[in-house]
């Protein structure tokens, strides 16, 4: 059990973001869950968390004042942050073929989100990382930033963007603050409720380990990255099955 330490996940009640929620609730640390439309839903994946000292937070990533407020919070209840995991993320499902389709809007959306959103949790937070004897970053990407497949054009540059944030910060925040991408293929999840099964099962055909990711996996990958890959940033960690190949 770890004592004393803390994890901040962004958009902390979707699918993926409660599975890494709950392996460090596991582990000993204190969860702080942040939402932005969906209070309920963060209020009961809190409360369903064992162990204590997690709390809910309301801080949309594209919300300065808010960050701002985030990090008092922080600095007020629990001094310092260890983990920052940035999950929150948006997209929508658009044909890469179908420019017209993909509008102005919603590109400025995405990357206002995924991207700057990214990038501003993290300077929100940088001060208290640097309290903490090991703190570590990890964006969650997809495999789309290297394959170009994913539900829309901008959501693919948006994951690349990402990766790219990560390499730049794990180079200027070294040797203090780790930064590191998580990037799964497919996560079956509520996304991939709305999807045709004979889709997907193509898509697990297409995957050399014959299986799409559940959120656990991503939960894993990022837990192991506090307690044995820790010789390791600025890199992109795949969680696909061997998906790429």
């Amino acid at each position: 059990m770890t004592n004393n330490k803390t994890v901040l996940v962004t958009g902390g009640a979707g699918g993926i973001g409660s599975a890494i929620c709950r392996k460090f609730a596991e582990a000993g640390y204190a969860v702080i869950i942040t939402y932005n439309g969906n209070l309920e839903k963060a209020e009961k994946l809190c409360n369903s968390l064992v162990g204590e000292g997690h709390s809910v937070f309301h801080a949309p990533v594209n919300d300065a004042k808010r960050l701002s407020e985030l990090s008092s919070f922080i600095e007020s209840e629990y001094g310092k942050l260890d983990v920052l995991v940035n999950n929150a993320g948006i997209t929508t499902p658009v044909a890469h073929d179908d420019l017209d389709g993909l509008s102005d809007e919603w590109i400025d959306r995405i990357f206002e989100i995924n991207v700057r959103g990214t990038f501003a949790m993290i300077r929100a937070c940088k001060a208290l990382l640097l309290k903490s004897k090991d703190a570590l970053v990890v964006n969650i990407s997809s495999v789309a930033a290297i394959s170009g497949v994913g539900s829309n054009v901008a959501y693919c540059a948006s994951k690349a963007a990402i990766d790219s944030i990560t390499r730049s910060l794990a180079r200027a925040l070294a040797p203090n603050i780790r930064v590191v991408s998580v990037s799964p293929g497919w996560v079956l999840g509520e996304y991939t409720k709305n999807i045709d099964p004979q889709y997907l099962k193509m898509q697990i055909d297409k995957t050399p380990l014959g299986r799409l990711a559940i959120a656990e996996d991503v939960a894993n990958t990022v837990f192991v990255l506090t307690t044995h890959l820790t010789f390791t940033t600025g890199s992109i960690i795949p969680v696909d099955g061997g998906r790429l190949l």
